[in-house]
């Protein structure tokens, strides 16, 4: 999610200490650092190697960290995209924390736009998936993602990933009954875009704070909100704030061709991230959710 990480200088002590005895390591400096999405950021150095940890405050932390561990281990053993190695995931006194390995990266250019963006049509590629969804439940942002698996994509991102979104828009008075479609007019007006989709394994929250190009040109992802579901939904996020650089999707449909109706359904798909964006940070995001229901579903 697109968010700013909440910043202290320096570690405190009894993290610090925690750290040490799980890594065997001893630190030499720790600076928080951005990156760290909802969470707290800090880049460790030791005498000999660097680390990154993220530490979350709140009584879903340990769970966050350990779907998102899942996450990335879903996303290595595809054999297709660079991901962080995890450390360790282990609460704290007062939440969880996650070390991953240390990544220097550099600012992308149109080279390793291409090579994103055939990695990631490889990662959608592979895999042996017949349904939609995950083995467990995860986390979009800090909010629950459901992944109860369904062979029908429709019926999955309706219930799955529309439905609870607007029902939390809904509790919260962020939105109102009159905005909100019945579920049969999501579900009629889906089926009329969405063709015969079959499961592809995607990172799930595609913005460009959660992938970098490493050093020496190979790209990774971070932050994962895997699930098995169609490959048009990473690219409708990568899409939202602003796009990537164009070569990235060029080469991206090298490897996997567009389809038609693809302008339609990256709004649609586009919606998900918006009802996840206003239930998170507030009504900006409203406008833009009822532009799409309004289009679509009314």
């Amino acid at each position: 999610m697109m968010t700013v990480a909440y910043l202290s200088c320096h570690m405190d002590k009894a993290l610090k200490d925690q750290i040490e005895y799980l890594l065997c390591i001893k630190i030499l400096n720790t600076r928080a650092v951005s990156g760290g999405d909802i969470s707290q950021a800090y880049l460790i150095e030791t005498e000999s190697e660097r680390f990154f940890c993220k530490t979350h405050r709140s009584k879903n932390a340990f769970e966050m960290f350990q779907t998102e561990k899942e996450g990335l281990k879903a996303l290595k053993a595809s054999n297709t995209i660079g991901v962080p190695q995890v450390l360790t995931c282990n609460r704290t006194d007062n939440g969880a924390l996650l070390i991953l390995e240390y990544i220097e990266r550099k600012t992308p250019n149109t080279v390793d736009f291409e090579n994103l963006g055939f990695q990631l049509a490889a990662l959608h590629k592979t895999g042996d998936a017949k349904t939609f969804g995950f083995e467990q439940d995860n986390f979009i942002g800090s909010l629950p993602q459901f992944n109860n698996k369904n062979e029908d994509w429709v019926d999955f991102y309706v219930q799955q990933r529309v439905q609870p979104q607007l029902k939390m828009a809904l509790d919260s008075g962020r939105l109102n009954m009159a905005e909100i479609p019945a579920e049969s007019k999501l579900l009629g007006s889906c089926n009329g875009l969405f063709p015969n989709i079959k499961p592809s394994l995607l990172h799930g929250d595609l913005w460009s704070g959660n992938f970098l190009i490493a050093s020496n040109g190979q790209p990774y992802l971070i932050d994962p909100a895997v699930y098995a579901g169609h490959n048009e939904v990473d690219l409708a996020m990568t899409r939202l704030f602003g796009g990537f650089e164009e070569r990235f999707y060029d080469a991206y449909h090298e490897i996997i061709p567009k389809e038609t109706g693809e302008r339609e359904r990256c709004e649609i798909y586009q919606l998900y991230y918006l009802l996840v964006h206003l239930n998170l940070f507030g009504t900006s995001y409203k406008s833009s959710v009822n532009h799409i229901l309004q289009r679509y579903f009314h």
